[in-house]
């Protein structure tokens, strides 16, 4: 009953999307994600999923990508990462596969363990942050707080939490989601979105009572991490 977690896997078998252009290291790396996948995980394991699942723009596309993680063993998390523009009602999403369920506002359970999760975005402070970004960022706040709002109302003390985008910018300032994360006693958060160069602001270890985990891909070798051995 482990709980492993895996960010970023860019998947893309319906379009000409190359990721061995982004280095060596994404040469094959649908085929590491398989093998490293079967070496380890079970079917009675649950791996957390911390967005940008495959390249694809529709669902109707995004289905040969989906099927290729639900084949795999284990049961399934996941969160929207930025490039999942394929992502539609999440009570259709929810309907499609009994071994991969999503979050949006929602959260679903590992053990006695709530997982909960939205997908971020650019951090208020950042560089990169603009006028144009602050509706995006408090929405998304919104959704954070949604997702564990609903696990505490449900009882459980004992969260998880996954965000695609790093909860902190560049200088590991506060943001609404750390901020969140520390309100709600969020015990670890899984996020990713980092790449190549952006690898340096990568954070990990405790901040404030909170542990970060940073799971993007080709960080991990795309080798799924274990966070948590569960009860067997």
């Amino acid at each position: 009953m482990a709980l492993y977690a895996i960010s970023d896997l860019h998947l893309s078998f319906t379009d000409d999307k190359p990721m061995d252009v982004f280095g060596e290291v994404w040469v094959n790396h649908d085929e590491r994600i398989r093998a490293n996948w079967l070496a380890k995980i079970r079917e009675e394991d649950t791996v957390l999923l911390g967005g940008d699942l495959s390249w694809s723009m529709t669902l109707q596309e995004a289905v040969k990508e989906l099927d290729f993680i639900a084949a795999l063993p284990g049961r399934k998390i996941a969160i929207k990462g930025n490039h999942d523009y394929w992502w539609s009602s999440i009570t259709k999403l929810n309907g499609m596969y009994d071994n991969i369920s999503f979050i949006q506002n929602n959260f679903f359970t590992w053990e006695n363990t709530a997982i909960c999760g939205t997908r971020g975005w650019v951090c208020q402070g950042s560089e990169k942050f603009t006028e144009a970004d602050a509706p995006i960022y408090r929405r998304e706040g919104i959704r954070l707080e949604n997702s564990l709002k609903a696990a505490r109302a449900a009882g459980y003390q004992d969260i998880i939490a996954m965000i695609h985008y790093p909860p902190m910018n560049e200088y590991g300032q506060d943001s609404v989601f750390t901020d969140l994360m520390e309100q709600y006693g969020v015990r670890k958060v899984i996020y990713g979105h980092l790449h190549g160069q952006a690898l340096k602001n990568v954070f990990q270890g405790l901040r404030n009572g909170v542990e970060y985990i940073m799971t993007s891909g080709d960080f991990i070798q795309f080798d799924p991490v274990l966070i948590e051995k569960g009860i067997e």
